[in-house]
């Protein structure tokens, strides 16, 4: 984790970080933000061909993120799911609902033209509130 006075950041196994020049999850203020995380294990999409294990995989990943925080689904006030067929909605919500039915965070679902990785049949980005600074 690299820490600034204001600022910090953590990063993933994901192959895309380096390259593209992010970081998984960045934390400011009383906000943790967690962009654009896929269903990787080991560094490789998993979960071909199932838009509700491909939720799990993502939002999974996305709250490891969120954990080197000290932070758990209780702290989310935020999901965006991306998905690239109409079809997966209704799995990837019940995903989403199995993990964070109890929080019930603001929550959006958008269907875009398609992933970086054309096995990726969803991606999610995570925002979480951690309290005032201390």
């Amino acid at each position: 984790m690299t820490d600034t006075p204001a600022v910090q950041r953590v990063h993933s196994e994901s192959p895309w970080e380096e390259t593209m020049g992010f970081a998984r999850a960045v934390a400011a203020g009383d906000r943790v933000l967690v962009p654009g995380t896929m269903p990787l294990v080991g560094g490789e999409v998993s979960g071909e061909g199932s838009p509700y294990e491909q939720a799990l995989l993502a939002f999974g990943n996305a709250l490891a993120a969120l954990e080197k925080f000290g932070l758990g689904p209780e702290s989310v006030i935020r999901t965006r799911m991306y998905i690239s067929h109409t079809r997966d909605a209704e799995d990837v919500g019940r995903a989403h609902k199995e993990l964070f039915g109890a929080v019930r965070p603001a929550g959006s679902i958008v269907v875009v033209a398609g992933f970086v990785d054309s096995r990726v049949l969803v991606e999610v980005d995570v925002e979480a509130f951690r309290g005032a600074p201390e």
